[in-house]
């Protein structure tokens, strides 16, 4: 399924399947949430069982101004999350770089009519004109899906936003900035705990900021984060009210073999998940993903190299900004596999069993409706194959920094500046 938005504000910022799958909420550079539902009809139908169709659509947040510094804050939705459903109304929390929201989505197909003091425009009618009290029935209406903002986290960040994750005690939360992270009560929007603080005295000493950060699936103590430096802490809340002393601390000696002027660069981390199970930390960098065991802090168990060919490239990379580009990386539903992205619209998918690995190319030319995706391949120098794609080739302006995967089924969703793949897996 190809879903596709046209105007700057349309580039996905954010892709996030709920707890079920049935549901997948994007966030915009224009501040919109778009939810889609999957299709109820195609869950029995093997080759149809990946269709979603729009479900929602509202305005998350608005473009502001913070008149103190003289500074803009854009709509931009950084992250969303959804909490697991309690009831028949879904909730999510959207952040863009300061303020984040907690809303409610639920359905209405009945609406009451019938009332004593108002008529059915709304307006008071006249008491005195009032002879017999009616009782309101409940009568039969369209549909209707609606979001309502519950909550309003704000005036906690002085940095951008650029993390929030729910705990698994589904009371409180955490967003993240550059130098600080905030532990939050879902109901109390005035007050937040200060959890992590990097920030020096003298911001001149500043060497590093957190790039990201997420809560631990099964322990509600416990929560890593990430650093432009590559390092990532595991931290405990038990042991005091700011995690300053981390209780792990996860960094790869670097190779000085590879040493070179952008190695700062591209060892910061743009994105730390958590394994489903708990067990496993994976971090993404500009040309890696890496996986950690939590019992084994001085080098990863795994490393995978999505896009090694731009090592000749960095330079360019750099002059044009690229290499600031902040990919995320998915696990699976079973944490077999894991997937990321790149440029000229590829994305890459690692089996961590088999160790095989696939380069597939999300366009609007390969995605008709069943069409198998091919793998692709880029060739650096010499000869190149028919079927090979040269580095010097590839579009940088089209790149995937934003997927999601169904937590149980192998069904993924891909944003591609402004537009989303859905792909499932291949049914004989």
């Amino acid at each position: 399924t190809v879903f596709v938005f046209s105007s700057p504000a349309d580039i996905i910022s954010t892709v996030e399947f709920n707890h079920t799958g049935e549901l997948l909420a994007t966030g915009d550079k224009g501040g919109r949430v778009v939810i889609f539902q999957r299709e109820q009809e195609s869950k029995n139908q093997p080759h149809r069982r990946g269709e979603y169709n729009v479900y929602s659509t509202f305005q998350s947040h608005e473009p502001e101004f913070d008149y103190l510094k003289s500074l803009e804050i854009e709509e931009k939705i950084n992250k969303i999350r959804w909490l697991p459903q309690q009831n028949a109304a879904y909730f999510l929390l959207s952040t863009n770089d300061k303020t984040v929201k907690l809303w409610k989505v639920s359905e209405r197909d009945k609406r009451p009519e019938g009332y004593n003091l108002k008529d059915e425009d709304g307006r008071l009618r006249d008491p005195s004109m009032i002879t017999v009290l009616r009782v309101p029935v409940l009568r039969p209406m369209d549909l209707m899906v609606e979001a309502t903002p519950r909550r309003v986290f704000a005036n906690a960040h002085t940095y951008h936003i650029n993390s929030i994750s729910v705990n698994s005690d589904y009371e409180t939360y955490m967003s993240a900035d550059d130098l600080r992270i905030n532990l939050w009560n879902f109901e109390i929007t005035n007050q937040s705990f200060n959890i992590v603080d990097i920030k020096p005295a003298n911001m001149e000493e500043l060497t590093e900021v957190i790039t990201a950060a997420e809560f631990h699936p099964h322990h509600c103590n416990t929560f890593v984060y990430s650093s432009s430096k590559g390092t990532i802490r595991l931290c405990d809340m038990r042991t005091a009210a700011l995690c300053d002393r981390h209780a792990k601390f996860f960094e790869e000696p670097e190779d000085p073999s590879n040493r070179s002027f952008f190695s700062e660069i591209i060892s910061s981390i743009s994105d730390v998940k958590f394994s489903h199970s708990g067990r496993y930390i994976m971090t993404r960098d500009y040309l890696t993903v890496k996986v950690w065991d939590l019992n084994m802090e001085n080098r990863p168990i795994e490393t995978y190299q999505v896009h090694d060919y731009l090592r000749s490239k960095l330079c360019s990379l750099y002059e044009n900004d690229c290499i600031f580009d902040k990919f995320e990386c998915v696990w699976n539903g079973s944490d077999s596999v894991i997937m990321t992205g790149s440029y000229n619209n590829f994305f890459r998918m690692f089996d961590r069993n088999t160790k095989r690995d696939v380069t597939l190319e999300a366009s609007r030319e390969n995605s008709k409706p069943r069409a198998i995706l091919k793998p692709r391949k880029v060739c650096v120098g010499g000869k190149r194959r028919k079927d090979e794609i040269s580095v010097d080739s590839l579009d940088f302006s089209k790149k995937i920094l934003h997927t999601a995967w169904h937590p149980s089924e192998n069904i993924i969703a891909v944003a591609a500046t402004n537009n989303l793949y859905i792909f499932q897996d291949k049914v004989n």
